[in-house]
């Protein structure tokens, strides 16, 4: 493995004395994702293995390279798993991409996001140098802390090697509800309620189906935790939410766990049916206290209202992130359209950062690739 690292730093100093640009690749499950992926390929999935793994101390340490699919499979063996739930978008998802897309699952309102996980990592910079920041235990930080900043970098800081994330015990018991009958500003109100009381709310999605019949609203609830605070949790919105004229029924787990998968992954008819060819899928993040947006678009709401999907097409950019401004937020284009493709990016992929943020960006990215050719323009139009 000493060989693969040798080589790649190698080819690293080669590109950066010839301005020749670079694009890092774990399994390609999330190419489509960012403004352009460009340049020479350097493929990570050969650097691979869990280097250490102690289920007491809640750590493991894998190669960039490694499965996602076989870390969680490891970590299911200890009863312990990432809390986070990152999406996979294929069977060759890394760990490496994971960190560097930064993506987080269904729970990410109540566990927190990827760089919350991220306890140390291993890169190589653009002059060839294998550094190595934090280490396998929370409070290790002096200075900046550039293990977590590699979450959601996209590759642009330089190439992961390796890293030790954090791990958690998988729940003793889960349950999820099916509310039926909510709008949305009643969905958001009662879980901003419910924000604020002790319920073991882990997970939640808000969606308009369209495809039932009647088509109808409907509010998932997911609580995790100990038995009786599920138990007592589920007694407890059960009534309330009964009490406004809604109906809620608590569905089988497993079945309930296919479908929490299914939204994970993008698999369910909101994110498989756009609603016209020429839409394209936005994300929207907001405070999760914000009110219902004022869009003419179906959303799918997740992160008790923290982050809200929906199809629209590329020209109403300039719409949407004003409306997602107001609510305190932001709006990324996810997947372009069937009908446009990569044309649809040229609205910009990310918010535009303002002045004092891209000053500090550039010069983060000047300290770490001088000469600028980690996956360039990943991250926006120059």
């Amino acid at each position: 493995m000493a060989d693969i690292l040798q080589e790649w730093a190698q080819r690293i100093q080669h590109a950066s004395l010839s301005k020749k640009p670079l694009r890092f690749r774990g399994g390609g499950t999330k190419d489509f994702y960012g403004q352009s992926f460009e340049g020479e390929l350097l493929e990570t999935r050969d650097y691979s293995g869990i280097l250490g793994y102690e289920p007491s101390e809640l750590v493991v340490t894998v190669r960039a390279g490694t499965s996602l699919q076989e870390l969680e499979a490891v970590l299911a063996e200890s009863g312990q798993c990432l809390p986070f739930e990152p999406p996979h978008f294929g069977e060759y998802a890394t760990v490496g991409g994971m960190v560097a897309a930064g993506l987080s699952g269904p729970s990410r309102a109540n566990v927190g996001n990827v760089r919350d996980f991220v306890l140390g990592a291993k890169l190589i910079n653009g002059k060839g140098e294998h550094l190595t920041f934090g280490g396998q235990v929370m409070k290790n930080v002096a200075g900046y802390d550039i293990a977590r900043l590699l979450a959601a970098s996209m590759g642009q800081l330089g190439l992961i090697t390796e890293l030790s994330l954090k791990v958690m015990p998988v729940a003793p018991s889960e349950a999820t509800l099916q509310c039926a009958g909510l709008s949305q500003t009643q969905a958001l109100t009662c879980l901003h309620q419910w924000g604020g009381q002790p319920l073991p709310l882990n997970a939640s999605a808000w969606v308009y189906d369209y495809t039932a019949t009647p088509a109808q609203n409907y509010l998932f609830l997911r609580l995790r935790g100990a038995v009786a605070a599920v138990e007592a949790g589920v007694q407890r919105i059960c009534k309330e939410v009964q009490g406004i004229g809604a109906e809620v029924e608590q569905m089988d787990n497993a079945q309930a766990a296919k479908d929490w998968h299914a939204s994970n992954e993008h698999q369910l008819p909101f994110f498989t049916q756009a609603p016209h060819q020429e839409d394209c899928l936005w994300r929207i993040s907001v405070a999760q206290t914000a009110p219902a947006l004022d869009l003419p678009y179906a959303q799918y709401l997740e992160w008790h209202g923290g982050q809200r999907w929906l199809w629209a097409p590329s020209s109403q950019a300039l719409q949407l992130r004003d409306a997602a401004a107001k609510a305190g937020g932001h709006a990324t284009l996810f997947k372009t359209s069937a009908a446009h493709g990569d044309a649809d990016k040229s609205v910009g992929v990310f918010t535009p950062l303002d002045d004092v943020q891209q000053r500090i960006q550039n010069q983060l990215k000047q300290q770490f690739d001088p000469a600028g050719i980690f996956n360039p323009q990943r991250m926006y139009l120059k």
